[in-house]
């Protein structure tokens, strides 16, 4: 049970985390809508590097063990075949929106692209998910004063009849992206080469940060054969493998107003989808 009181109060924190300093209307008529707007409101929003942000203190912590417990169920979930990583990485830091994003912990992300992909892949239902966290908060109301929460799935098995995507079988073995190699054919690029970043419209999901787009820099490691993360994510059967190149950026060429050395540089990791001849 919860009072008008208490619910206000959660509607008004909800409104306060999740409200913004809009330039514009909330659903702007098109006329008000330019091609730079429409860029940054569809901009993915694990896509953050290089905005402007308050001063943040950065140190080192110690997994705590709910976290290391969500890394192991998600590999075993994709072991199973139940997802592949950048499908769990577009769920889990693209589709919960920026509110979410950047006010959920690392691994909490993690955690709802576990209950989401889970739901929507019919592995489990809506309802029967939100009745066992009904059941789990019941059991725990006081606190875990000591206990360790009991866990226990309701079934269990061998998982021998567990269907794995292809993706795994073949990988069995060779590991990933290896399993690609000798598909891409001949790459287009060779180290030393000078290239520019196209400027794609990203629509939904993307690897490639913003920084980079339209900057020039020069190919350091030919890398590896996989399919791009935009093909990738959807997990498609028909993906065709390409090139990925390790990218060399000079930091001062790359960053307005850099301050630094006019020797630092900057890596990224990139498809050949991504760039063209400088």
């Amino acid at each position: 049970m919860s009072t008008a009181a208490e619910r206000a109060a959660q509607l008004d924190l909800v409104a306060r985390l999740k409200s913004a300093f809009p330039e514009l209307p909330d659903a702007p008529p098109p006329d008000m809508l330019d091609p730079a707007r429409i860029k940054a409101y569809l901009k993915p929003v694990h896509d953050v590097g290089g905005e402007p942000d308050a001063p943040m203190k950065y140190e080192n912590k110690q997994y705590e063990t709910w976290e290391e417990l969500t890394y192991v169920m998600c590999e075993v979930l994709a072991w199973r075949g139940i997802w592949l990583s950048e499908e769990r990485r577009r769920i889990g830091n693209v589709d919960v929106g920026r509110a979410e994003y950047l006010g959920l912990p690392y691994y909490g992300r993690w955690l709802l692209a576990v209950a989401r992909v889970l739901v929507e892949k019919h592995h489990i239902s809506l309802g029967e998910l939100s009745e066992r966290m009904a059941e789990v908060k019941d059991r725990y109301a006081g606190g875990l004063d000591g206990r360790i929460p009991d866990a226990a799935p309701k079934s269990e098995g061998d998982g021998a009849g567990v269907p794995r995507n292809a993706h795994h079988r073949h990988a069995v073995g060779k590991g990933d992206p290896q399993v690609y190699a000798g598909l891409a054919g001949q790459p287009k690029f060779a180290v030393g080469d000078a290239v520019v970043v196209r400027d794609l419209p990203v629509v939904f999901y993307t690897r490639t940060p913003e920084y980079v787009r339209g900057a020039t820099g020069r190919i350091a490691t030919v890398a590896y054969e996989s399919p791009a993360a935009e093909d990738e994510t959807w997990d498609r059967p028909d993906a065709r493998p390409e090139w990925f190149y390790v990218v060399e950026f000079n930091q001062s060429q790359l960053w307005h107003g850099y301050t630094g050395t006019a020797s630092d540089t900057l890596r990224t990791e990139l498809p050949e989808r991504w760039l063209a001849a400088a």
